[in-house]
């Protein structure tokens, strides 16, 4: 009887997140959420999920804690090396063949994704061709993707990820270091494009050639990653890239016919024709 009434509560909260705030995570995965919002109801300090969820209505401090727990996501700088060398040894001779090319860094979190991109497509030759799309449904995770400074304590082993993706350069060519933190070239930041924008209820917004969207959809039931891989679908060229997480798959989707595997062992995918 108390989990159902917990699930209950829970299923409340979420309601009153949509209808009050416009943030949906109803569909996402429901062990997920439940993991963060427990840890978030122990930090706050409430007995229940009713008292979070009269918190979340009349304390506006509440809302912004919760959006925040509920959307951090734990990157690195070329994080999965295998990945970005595979993009840039097999992907970016397919991009080299357009004359203005849009990439969609989709949950971008810190930004520690974008960047990786930007200085991989840099090093291709290919930046100042590109426009970025950096979006997330977290206004502190933007702020901190704009800002690109981080802890230096986490360079090295950004360090170590660009050296195994293939790096023609030296990371340190990209930052600036001081008083322990690292503040990322703002030239890198020139052709983004920074944005809210919500896989869950949002719209296509342009034409891609690349979307990268790594470990997002583990956090989504199967519905809403089915949505979601639609709006990828939407919005790629025909012959356009999608990147996953490696844990991620197409395999159980009902958008798998819209995809060919391309580099199946990296998660990334082509476009087919329409």
């Amino acid at each position: 009887m108390t989990d159902r009434i917990e699930e209950l509560e829970i299923n409340l909260l979420l309601e009153a997140l949509y209808q009050r705030f416009h943030y949906d995570f109803r569909d996402y995965s429901k062990a997920s959420i439940t993991r963060r919002l427990r840890q978030l109801k122990e930090r706050l300090g409430y007995r229940n999920y009713s008292a979070m969820l009269e918190g979340l209505l009349h304390d506006p401090a509440v809302f912004p804690q919760m959006v925040g727990y509920l959307t951090v996501q734990v990157s690195e700088m070329f994080r999965d090396p295998s990945y970005f060398r595979a993009l840039r040894e097999k992907v970016v001779p397919h991009l080299r063949t357009y004359p203005s090319l849009k990439v969609w860094v989709a949950g971008c979190s810190g930004g520690e994704e974008l960047y990786s991109l930007a200085i991989l497509f840099r090093e291709e030759g290919l930046e100042k061709r590109t426009m970025f799309y950096a979006t997330d449904i977290n206004p502190r995770a933007l702020e901190i993707a704009a800002a690109g400074v981080y802890e230096l304590d986490r360079i090295k082993g950004f360090t170590e990820n660009h050296q195994q993706s293939g790096g023609r350069s030296s990371l340190s060519d990209y930052y600036t270091a001081a008083y322990g933190r690292a503040s990322f070239d703002r030239t890198l930041r020139e052709r983004v494009v920074f944005s809210d924008h919500s896989l869950v209820t949002d719209a296509v917004f342009g034409e891609m050639h690349l979307i990268s969207c790594r470990n997002v959809l583990i956090y989504f039931n199967n519905d809403l990653q089915d949505r979601t891989l639609k709006l990828f679908s939407d919005s790629l060229i025909r012959k356009g890239f999608l990147g996953l997480g490696s844990k991620e798959s197409l395999r159980f989707s009902s958008q798998s016919d819209a995809f060919q595997d391309f580099m199946l062992g990296e998660r990334i995918y082509q476009r087919r024709d329409p």
